[in-house]
């Protein structure tokens, strides 16, 4: 009884780790970028982000074709739930609002790990690119803009 609990198939095992750890590397990448600027959620945050959202879409395809499961319904609550974790990060000093794009850079790192367990490489590989190239090219000409 005991031994059917621990039994596994190593395949999974590998599959599972093979997402997870795509994910950590984009969100690792990603948080990379926040944490040079001296960000509040940096390499830590961005890689766990990513890493959660892989795991709870992992668990909800084991699901998959089961009566009554509806395995898009746990994408929807990683976008809530990130957004909820995106909103501590946002700052109003007099009128000023900081922290809107590092809240926004927190929800892509959700989307990465998303795309990492349902096995998205290529769309990965664009995501991460893209929101690297934004936080890195527009975060400096709008340094330059607002000067």
């Amino acid at each position: 009884m005991i031994s059917e609990l621990f039994t596994f198939e190593a395949k999974e095992v590998l599959d599972f780790s093979i997402k997870i750890g795509i994910a950590t590397v984009s969100g690792l990448l990603i948080g990379l970028e926040r944490e040079y600027k001296g960000k509040s959620a940096g390499l830590k945050t961005n890689a766990l982000v990513a890493i959660g959202a892989a795991v709870y879409v992992l668990i909800s395809l084991k699901f998959q074709g089961e009566d009554y499961a509806d395995i898009t319904r746990v994408l929807s609550q990683v976008v809530t739930g990130i957004g909820f974790l995106g909103g501590g990060v946002i700052l109003q000093k007099k009128d000023t609002i900081k922290g809107l794009t590092t809240a926004a850079t927190v929800w892509c790192s959700a989307g990465a790990g998303c795309l990492a367990a349902t096995s998205m490489f290529f769309e990965l590989i664009v995501l991460t690119l893209l929101v690297i190239i934004i936080n890195l090219v527009f975060g400096y000409l709008d340094l330059k803009i607002n000067k």
